[in-house]
């Protein structure tokens, strides 16, 4: 351990940390390091004594200073594990999930030199942290063919009965007003092909969809899209472009989108944001790139009903919607359509719940292996995840065979 280490704060190894286990150029993306930054800040909060009660922290009655790596010890981390399972009144499983950042920290400060010991991982350390709470893979929400059924249908509807509306438009009617007609079109057609590819393809939604976190996941694009050969190239999970499957069912409701679109060029994203403000401002910024004066940009824009149109007809590409985007169109969605979410933890059918929903479709109508390859996971990972289905079985392979033992 280096010299300097013991009287280092504990906040000047956060940046490095992150950065390390962050990704994309630089280490600043990825939902991990945004999920480790947040607790990290918690952390050193709560060593600082900065928690709102009679805890002092980590640092001597007779310090006045910051926390500093020569304060760690077993029992600090012991200590932290007991605030985390009682003080916060935090899920068993969320107490764990808390307690891992922290340690992953824990053992990166060993290798780096910080700490002579990884404390945080010492059986005194985690003695308080409760057990797993037993939830079961099967007991996350898998949208059940019933609301896939039913939201499919809702959005389907709703789309048919939209583009209808301006597609039979008379010939006299107020541009505004086809205008408004047209970009309500597009939004019912974007939100119908998103469920579909959600509820059928079995992808991951950042793998479809933009996430703030990670630059390198900026949303598919029309140029990554084959729907004569039923497939999409996606940014797996795993960190390499791959091909996902695009089934029946997604293809008509990504074709009749497209033609109502009709992208300026192939590199606009598939689903682009429908966000005015953002919308706004990447026109204002494009345009004076371009050389327009803010005058003649304001006037363009009131030429529009919506800014999206102007941005098709002036090929300024948008942003594809956010994960974030599309957890709040399902939930309005899922408020719309006449489905039924008996579920604890959810009340609308959230994006992974397509893809559990999908991989229970698979697993019980081919087995683990076909599954794991729709998937993209091993085949260990997809029984261990539904291994409910495989119990459920010899649940009835046992009924069976006592039956059959029982009528002789």
């Amino acid at each position: 351990m280096s010299d300097r280490a013991p009287s280092t704060s504990l906040d000047a190894s956060f940046e490095r940390y992150l950065q390390d286990k962050g990704k994309g150029r630089g280490g600043d993306g990825g939902n991990y390091r945004r999920n480790a930054a947040r607790e990290l800040k918690r952390f050193a909060a709560w060593a600082a004594g900065d928690r709102g009660d009679d805890w002092t922290g980590i640092v001597p009655d007779d310090g006045d200073r910051d926390p500093t790596f020569a304060d760690l010890d077993e029992r600090v981390f012991r200590e932290y594990a007991r605030h985390l399972a009682g003080d916060r009144e935090l899920k068993q499983n969320t107490v764990q999930t808390y307690y891992r950042y922290i340690s992953a920290w824990c053992g990166w400060c060993v290798n780096e030199g910080y700490l002579e010991a990884h404390y945080a991982q010492r059986a005194s350390a985690m003695a308080p942290l409760p057990d797993d709470d037993g939830r079961k893979p099967g007991d996350q929400q898998a949208w059940t063919s019933e609301q896939r059924h039913a939201l499919t249908r809702h959005v389907d509807e709703r789309a048919r009965d939209v583009i209808e509306r301006y597609t039979t438009l008379p010939e006299e009617t107020d541009p505004l007003e086809r205008q408004q007609a047209r970009y309500e079109a597009l939004q019912a057609a974007r939100d119908r092909a998103l469920v579909f590819v959600l509820a059928y393809t079995a992808v991951r939604v950042g793998e479809v969809l933009r996430d703030p976190n990670d630059p390198r996941r900026r949303g598919v694009r029309w140029e990554e899209i084959s729907l004569d050969e039923g497939s999409m190239d996606v940014y797996r999970k795993k960190q390499q472009w791959d091909a996902a499957s695009l089934p029946d069912p997604v293809i008509a409701p990504l074709r009749s989108y497209r033609k109502l679109m009709d992208p300026p060029s192939d590199r606009w994203p598939v689903f682009p944001t429908f966000d005015q403000p953002t919308l706004a401002t990447i026109l204002q910024d494009e345009l004076a790139d371009r050389g327009e004066h803010p005058e003649a940009i304001d006037e363009r824009r009131s030429e529009y009903a919506r800014d999206l149109l102007l941005a098709l007809d002036a090929d300024v590409r948008p942003p594809s919607i956010t994960t974030d985007g599309a957890r709040s169109m399902l939930q309005r969605l899922s408020e719309a359509a006449p489905v039924d979410i008996p579920h604890p933890k959810h009340d609308y059918l959230a994006p992974h719940g397509g893809r559990r929903g999908m991989g229970e479709v698979l697993v019980r109508a081919f087995g683990y292996t076909v599954a794991a390859r729709y998937l993209d996971n091993s085949e260990e990972m997809v029984r261990e995840r539904y291994s409910h289905i495989e119990a459920g079985e010899l649940g009835d392979v046992a009924t069976e065979a006592l039956e059959e033992i029982d009528s002789l």
